[in-house]
C-alpha cells in the first residue's frame, strides 16, 4: 500500500449501467428495426461513396486501403 494516506481507492460495477444503457437503446431504435436491412444499406451506401472517383480521388483511396486505413472491400466481400 502507498505511504499517501490521502490516496482513494474507487471501485464501481458498471453491470447494472450497462443493461440501463442497452435497454434504452433497444427502445429507442423500436421494434421496427432491422439489422440486416441497416447492414446492406450501409454497404450500399459505401459503394456509392467509394464509386465514379476521379483517377486522383482512386489514387488516394488506394493509398489508403493499402495503409489499411480504409478495408479493402474486394476481400470483404464473399462470393456471391
Amino acid at each position: 500500500m502507498p505511504t499517501n494516506s490521502t490516496a482513494l481507492e474507487f471501485a464501481y460495477d458498471l453491470t447494472l449501467d450497462e443493461v440501463r444503457r442497452r435497454s434504452a437503446v433497444l427502445e429507442a431504435i423500436g421494434s421496427e428495426w432491422d439489422p440486416v436491412r441497416a447492414l446492406a444499406e450501409e454497404e450500399q451506401a459505401y459503394t456509392m461513396l467509394y464509386s465514379n472517383l476521379d483517377p486522383e480521388q482512386q489514387r488516394h483511396y488506394d493509398a489508403l486501403v493499402a495503409a489499411g486505413v480504409l478495408p479493402d472491400r474486394a476481400v470483404d466481400r464473399a462470393a456471391d
